[in-house]
């Protein structure tokens, strides 16, 4: 097999798994197709995704799903006022055991799972969501002076709140800048309630069946990364995220008024990993502008800080990344634009 032929089969099949893996989440999930593929693309990047909308919308039901489809480990943190940071990532205990005197012991805390749900954790306090950040950076915590590595792969799939919900907290702008998703769970339509009413009234529950291991997955994940991409669609990238600082030439003019910080280089990392794991899942060895424009809002929308008259205005970020891809076309052969 020449290698072109090799890499057109690992593509087809990378397509075949990712799209039987969505189609399973399906089952249980009622519509939400736009984010179970965005979630999906996050897994396939490597990246941990934040998942915002209000409450009942199923976006705790949704990441249970996909701990069970893809055979990995699972664990829920519930996120609370009280919650502390030795909650999350454990502590070191006394043992004591027989003839042996008294010795500390690592207790690991829930952040030692494949997948981690860490649901509603916009109701703990900034400390204690600051506990996550090494975790979703660095794949490790330290804890005792000693760092410990984390499982592989590791996901945080957050959900959180509205802000303007009772007794939510902003995240900080450093751990918001760890998802390399925010992904917006819409409500659902008539049609998609009389489905749910249907499916979760009745004398059973729909649950998803593994249809991936984690070895599988990790195989996937590596053949995102291997996907080229052209120096024109790579300077296109460039071009969006630098598009988004106010003192940029090609920043629109909603930047410029609206926007106080603009996306950070991991909102250049998000754009092509996730554009390249949208083009194996539409069949394709090779990432397009429209891949990148696909993604951009999940990926920029919450790397957007808004000064304060965008706060004031009511200004949405995904309105001032709308302005953004309007404003910034790809390039054409020649180095002139449409």
């Amino acid at each position: 097999m020449n290698d072109s032929a090799e890499v057109r089969a690992r593509a087809e099949r990378f397509t075949e798994r990712a799209r039987a893996l969505e189609e399973e989440i399906g089952r249980v999930i009622v519509g939400q197709r736009q984010v179970v593929r965005q979630v999906l693309v996050c897994l396939l990047s490597g990246g941990h995704a934040l998942l915002e909308g209000v409450p009942g919308l199923g976006k705790t039901v949704l990441v249970r799903t996909i701990g069970r489809a893809v055979s990995l480990s699972f664990s829920r943190i519930q996120f609370t006022p009280d919650l502390m940071p030795a909650d999350i990532v454990g502590t070191q205990v006394i043992d004591e055991g027989p003839g042996s005197g008294r010795r500390f012991r690592f207790q690991p805390g829930p952040i030692f799972a494949h997948v981690v749900l860490a649901d509603e954790i916009n109701r703990a306090t900034p400390k204690t969501q600051s506990a996550l950040l090494e975790a979703m950076q660095e794949r490790a915590v330290t804890v005792g002076g000693e760092t410990r590595p984390l499982p592989h792969p590791f996901f945080v799939l957050a959900t959180q709140n509205p802000l303007e919900m009772e007794g939510t907290y902003p995240l900080p702008e450093a751990q918001l800048d760890r998802f390399l998703f925010k992904v917006l769970v819409p409500y659902p339509s008539a049609d998609e309630l009389m489905e749910i009413a249907a499916r979760t009234t009745g004398a059973t529950l729909p649950e998803a069946e593994p249809v991936l291991s984690g070895e599988e997955l990790v195989e996937l994940m590596a053949l995102v990364r291997e996907v080229p991409a052209a120096t024109p669609v790579v300077e296109h990238a460039v071009r969006l995220v630098r598009a988004t600082h106010p003192g940029n030439e090609e920043a629109p003019e909603a930047v410029r008024r609206f926007v106080r910080c603009g996306a950070s280089p991991r909102g250049l990392q998000a754009l092509l990993l996730a554009a390249k794991a949208t083009a194996l899942l539409e069949g394709r060895y090779n990432v397009a502008y429209d891949d990148l424009r696909a993604v951009a809002l999940p990926a920029l929308r919450h790397r957007l800080l808004l000064n304060f008259e965008g706060q004031a205005e009511g200004v949405a970020p995904d309105e001032v990344v709308g302005e953004v891809l309007a404003a910034v076309q790809p390039a054409v052969p020649g180095g002139r634009r449409p």
